[in-house]
């Protein structure tokens, strides 16, 4: 056996002094590893700790330390008068020390040593830009968020209920639940409770748990010919066969939907009806009621989805078909707290209770640990009335940048695009009279530091139209933001 001087520890030990690991337990972890990995078979022999600790430059002491921990750990075993010994089964092939000089033992493998299933259906569709302008889909503004005001309520909530939440609860929090329902019951007039909600992290987790329990592969789900890109993406994954729906004025062609049902089983019905996703526009109360006929007499399932719903400026926003459903057809599914700060928005989904008492089987799965005390301050914020005071101040702000972006793209492009200002949302719906290549576009005001993601585009041989948000532009980023598209537009025109 070579002698354990032999081996160049110290080519494969690295000693970071900075880092806030101990050292003899980065030592610890980096001798394991090469045990792990056969680099120190079974039966080598271990430096004394005084050679070791000359070797490593450091403290005897420090190797004293490692050594007990890798006794503790069952690694290796001292023999009296012999030394100390690795332990393990015998059947590591001979060690050329030459090797070591050429592992690293903190890299990690780079792919995996077994095959599996590959989806390009879930490649992720969003991208990223250092532009100094970006134009989104539609988000809000997390610069008009109250932060502060949330984490003193977070903070207090913290320290009155951290001791009463030590335990898992996948139902959620039940004084939030509480106030979500009577919440929605006054601004959507839905006539739940508590068993009627399940809280959830987002509108795309809701939709797959929904299309987990509801859908099987070969359903047939409608959807509109324009439509949400994320959910597309889960309906595509549960192996259903999506069909699209024209959208005009009015929303989603109902009479399309009655000849489909005529001619074959329709699954599902997913829509955005209070601004539909990317057109902005608003189903009418006339469609409405004419889909719930439609989905009592054929059967199928609407997913409601509330999208934008707390953002309206012109007039009061239509009620759901939720409110109006008396036969258990609608499935109703949202997120709170969208114009507050990231970490306290949250999703839900409305649905009769023998669908949730499934639903929450899933959920957990997935998600039993919850955020209970997140949703006790959403709760919190409900009860004490924040959430209307803080929608009502800022939805000012946001029908203020609806007008000014509108009146710029009317002053800059006009005449070579179609739009309608939007009544709710936080984004415009603009179709191009002109064709030219939006990619190309894109790529061109990203050269003059404007950002377009290619998830707002839409173009096809009869469509060239964008989605432009301004909810997270203030004036000064619109008016640049409007400015390169302009320039660089009409360069193509």
């Amino acid at each position: 056996m070579n002698s354990p001087v032999e081996i160049p520890y110290k080519s494969f030990i690295k000693i970071d002094r900075n880092s806030e690991s101990a050292i003899y337990m980065q030592i610890t972890n980096q001798l394991i590893n090469a045990i792990q990995r056969g680099f120190l078979p079974f039966g080598t022999k271990l430096p004394g700790t005084r050679t070791l600790s000359q070797v490593l430059e450091v403290h005897r002491n420090t190797i004293v330390a490692v050594y007990d921990e890798l006794f503790a750990q069952g690694w290796v075993e001292s023999l009296p008068n012999k030394g100390t010994f690795i332990i393990g089964k015998n059947d590591e092939k001979p060690v050329d020390f030459n090797d070591f000089n050429k592992i690293n033992l903190k890299n990690y493998p780079k792919s995996t040593g077994f095959s599996f299933k590959t989806s390009n259906i879930l490649d992720n569709p969003f991208e990223h830009s250092d532009c100094e302008f970006v134009l989104d889909d539609g988000s809000p503004d997390i610069r008009l968020t109250q932060i502060d005001q949330q984490s003193r309520i977070y903070s207090a909530t913290l320290k009155r209920r951290a001791h009463k939440m030590g335990h898992y609860n996948q139902d959620g929090s039940e004084f939030f639940k509480k106030h979500l329902s009577q919440y929605l019951n006054l601004s959507r007039g839905l006539p739940i409770s508590n068993n009627n909600l399940l809280i959830t992290r987002s509108t795309e987790m809701s939709i797959y748990i929904v299309s987990e329990i509801l859908l099987s592969e070969g359903d047939t789900v409608l959807v509109g010919a324009l439509s949400y890109f994320s959910v597309n993406m889960i309906f595509q994954k549960a192996g259903v066969n999506i069909v699209t729906i024209p959208i005009d004025e009015e929303g989603i062609n109902v009479d399309e939907v009655r000849e489909i049902c005529r001619r074959r089983k329709i699954r599902m019905l997913y829509l955005t009806p209070h601004h539909h996703y990317p057109t902005t526009v608003t189903l009418s109360a006339q469609r409405r009621l004419e889909l719930l006929h439609l989905a009592n007499e054929f059967g199928f399932i609407i997913l409601e989805d509330d999208y934008d719903y707390d953002f309206h400026y012109d007039k009061s926003p239509i009620l759901p078909l939720a409110s109006a459903d008396t036969n258990g057809m609608v499935i109703y599914i949202g997120s709170f707290g969208k114009s507050l700060a990231p970490g306290f928005r949250t999703g839900f989904i409305v649905a009769p209770e023998n669908l949730m008492i499934e639903m929450r089987k899933y959920l957990g799965i997935i998600d039993r640990q919850g955020d209970i005390l997140m949703e006790h301050v959403l709760g919190e914020m409900i009860a004490e009335g924040e959430i209307n005071r803080y929608l009502k101040k800022s939805l000012k702000v946001y029908q203020e940048r609806r007008d000014h972006f509108a009146t710029l793209i009317e002053e800059n492009i006009g005449e070579l695009v179609s739009f309608q200002k939007p009544a709710g949302g936080l984004a415009i719906w603009m179709q191009l009279n002109i064709k030219i290549n939006l990619m190309q576009l894109s790529k061109n005001c990203a050269q003059n530091n404007l950002f377009i993601p290619k998830t707002l585009l839409y173009q096809n041989k009869e469509l060239v139209a964008m989605r432009l948000g301004f909810g997270n532009l203030n004036t000064y980023e619109m008016t640049k933001s409007v400015e390169i598209l302009s320039d660089n537009l009409k360069k193509l025109v």
